[in-house]
């Protein structure tokens, strides 16, 4: 296997999890009967260009399905993430109804609906139909597409072009990166700009985010190899901020390599950054696995001693994260017996590979588990502020990464 952006050969194995179903292959009692699909999933650094990527296994397209789970609306935390960027950026830009927006991977509508209410015209490109379908129930246009070079020809084919492209998580999720970068060259005004946010790899290294691994994220970003995929196209990156979502991201702003508009310093000190913590610098790669298993190897412990006192366990948030982690340390119903979500689309299904079912929150009322695992640990406190009850009867909250925390 050759590097995806520059076509190094990749030698260096970064993080081995084994192998594990799709992240969001969520089950229904009739195909718990059926085979499972599994894939290796394995991580390579490429000492060339420093990106980090997957095993190329799975395609696009078993992945992100028509009745794919994930809707960004269900978390409040996103939504006003969402809204907080919206107003941001349309004043930076002075956007309006003259304008022109695009966003990749859309999903439900949860951040356009923002620039509709606003009066901005908008268009989001959205592969699943699942989530276009809600995005359109509320008014936004979608194009149920992957983005990619040929779309973006056809876009400007037919005579549109964006002022803002944006990219919420959605940059690590594609298999061809360079193509999708093409795209977004192709289809950006000139004087135009793009903004994606992206989990930020120094922080899942230095904060042991491996949960954060799975198939649906083929690439794993530095602003470093953002940088190089950028120059490649004939973009480039001049602007960047460091923001707390998913455990620490970036969001990075973009436009052609010939605009006027300076680099700025964030760029030099993230950069600079990224060296300190050894971004480039082999040895840091190769030290990670064992990060990890100790993190997969304490829960398990502590799972394990939980069942032997005769405690029971469930989780919380049907997260893909959760599914990393629950396959990674081979996770079963005998360990934690059920998982509640506030999701609609996961209730009444099962976790891919562990077989756990899935509930309303309302569950945990029923059952009164001593200990409730918060899968998706980038939002414990909204969880935690949503499920305060679990306290009335002695319940607590547990946390796995970067480390076990017992609350």
């Amino acid at each position: 296997m050759n590097c995806r952006h520059c076509n190094a050969p990749l030698e260096h194995v970064f993080l081995d999890l084994g192998f594990a179903p799709p992240s969001n292959a969520y089950l229904t009692a009739s195909e718990l009967q059926a085979p499972e699909q599994y894939f290796p999933l394995k991580l390579f650094v490429c000492d060339t260009c420093w990106l980090v990527q997957t095993e190329d296994y799975s395609r696009s397209d078993e992945l992100f399905t028509k009745d794919y789970a994930y809707f960004s609306s269900t978390s409040t935390t996103w939504l006003t993430h969402a809204k907080s960027y919206v107003d941001m950026i349309t004043s930076r830009l002075g956007l309006g109804a003259e304008s022109f927006v695009i966003e990749v991977a859309s999903n439900d509508g949860y951040l356009l609906k923002n620039f509709v209410a606003n009066g901005v015209p908008c268009l989001g490109v959205e592969p699943t139909d699942s989530t276009a379908a809600a995005a359109e129930a509320i008014g936004i246009p979608v194009a149920r597409e992957f983005f990619g070079q040929n779309f973006a020809e056809k876009l400007v084919k037919s005579g549109k072009q964006a002022d803002l492209i944006i990219g919420n998580n959605v940059y690590a999720h594609v298999p061809d990166i360079n193509d999708f970068t093409a795209g977004m060259k192709t289809a950006l005004k000139p004087g135009g700009t793009i903004t994606l946010e992206f989990p930020h790899l120094m922080n899942l290294m230095g904060l042991n985010q491996f949960d954060t691994v799975y198939h649906e994220h083929y690439s794993y970003l530095s602003l470093q190899s953002v940088r190089s995929i950028f120059s490649k196209a004939g973009l480039r990156v001049f602007d960047v901020e460091q923001i707390p979502t998913h455990g620490g991201s970036l969001r990075i702003f973009g436009c052609h390599d010939a605009d006027t508009r300076a680099d700025s310093e964030a760029v030099v000190r993230v950069l600079a950054e990224e060296i300190s913590n050894g971004l480039q610098d082999l040895p840091t790669y190769q030290r990670f696995q064992r990060a990890a298993d100790i993190v997969k190897n304490r829960l398990l412990a502590f799972l394990v001693d939980a069942s032997l006192a005769g405690k029971t366990v469930a989780a919380y948030g049907a997260a893909a994260k959760g599914n990393t982690l629950m396959n990674y340390a081979g996770i079963k119903p005998d360990l934690i017996t059920f998982v509640c979500d506030a999701a609609a689309a996961k209730q009444n299904k099962f976790m891919p590979g562990s077989h756990i079912p899935i509930f309303t929150p309302d569950e945990m009322r029923k059952r009164r588990p001593d200990y409730v695992v918060i899968l998706p640990w980038n939002i414990a406190d909204e969880v935690i502020k949503s499920n305060g009850f679990v306290r009335e009867w002695g319940g607590k909250f547990v946390v796995a990464v970067p480390e076990l925390r017992i609350f």
